[in-house]
This record gives structure tokens, C-alpha cells and sequence, in this order.
């Protein structure tokens, strides 16, 4: 589907751009959702949200590093019911770091497409409004290449942090 779009656009847009001026411009999405106030504001509640769990699993996997640490140095001298005992130990944090980290992603992941959305949504309202108010008949985004005179992102910018 994609690909028949890009075909009609590059047949039909230079032969409509000789029989009328076309008004095309460029949205580069990526900057909207690093640099917007609403973007930056979102990182950085996702950050706090999440900066225990985050500290938690770090503190996991340094008790895991100096688990394994003393087996290595130590592991020998110790009885074998004392080393098959701190290995069951080090297997057990392993796994349950494993499922942390996991479910941190996904909920991060979860959290984080939730509080884009509504940047996403709002983006979406600012370049609808930027194109009908300065007479756009094409605004695109995430293109391979656009020259400055087409980017239009930084209106979308400021228009966002209104």
C-alpha cells in the first residue's frame, strides 16, 4: 500500500506541479518528539515515574555481580553444599532480574506510548493547522530527504509550545 502511494505521488505530483504551484512541506516528526515542551515534559515524568524500579533492578544486578564475584574467587574453598547453595542463590536472582527487566520495559514501553500519544495527537492538530492557515496542499513527514525551504517543523515547534 505504501509502496502504490509513493508510485502515484511520483507520477501525479510533477505533472500536477506543472499545471498549478503546488505548496509542499515537511514535518521531521523525530525533532517534534525529542525537542517539543510536551515531549520533554513527558520524558522526564516518565523518568520520575519510573526512576525507583529503575534503581531497584540496578541494585539487582550489582547483588547479582558480587554474587558471582565471590563464587569465582571463593568457590572453591567453599563446602559444596555452601557453593550449590550460593549458586541456587545467584540462579534465582538471575531470573527474578530477568522478569524485572522485563516487565520495566514493557510497562515503560506501555507508559511511554500512552504520553506520546497525546504529543502525537497535538502535533497532528498544529500541522493541520499550520496547512490550511498557510495554504499547503501536501505536508509529509519522516521523508529520506528535505531541503530547508520545505521543513516546516519549526513552526510545528512553536505552535506545540503555545
Amino acid at each position: 500500500m505504501k509502496r502504490l502511494f509513493i508510485l502515484l505521488l511520483t507520477i501525479t505530483l510533477p505533472a500536477a506541479a506543472q499545471t498549478a504551484d503546488l505548496k509542499i512541506g515537511f514535518v521531521n516528526t523525530e525533532r517534534v518528539f525529542r525537542d517539543s515542551q510536551q515531549a520533554v515534559k513527558a520524558q522526564k515524568k516518565l523518568e520520575k515515574e519510573f526512576q525507583s524500579r529503575d534503581q531497584e533492578i540496578q541494585k539487582t544486578i550489582k547483588q547479582a555481580r558480587d554474587l558471582q564475584n565471590y563464587l569465582e574467587k571463593e568457590g572453591l574453598t567453599l563446602s559444596e553444599a555452601d557453593r550449590t547453595k550460593k549458586q541456587r542463590e545467584l540462579a534465582n536472582l538471575s531470573r527474578d532480574l530477568q522478569h524485572a527487566q522485563r516487565e520495566f520495559r514493557e510497562d515503560l514501553n506501555q507508559r511511554r506510548n500512552e504520553e506520546f500519544a497525546s504529543v502525537q495527537e497535538r502535533a497532528r492538530k498544529a500541522i493541520v493547522e499550520i496547512a490550511e492557515k498557510e495554504k499547503f496542499d501536501l505536508i509529509v513527514e519522516n521523508v529520506v530527504y528535505a531541503s530547508a525551504r520545505v521543513d516546516v517543523t519549526d513552526r510545528v515547534l512553536k505552535s506545540l509550545d503555545r
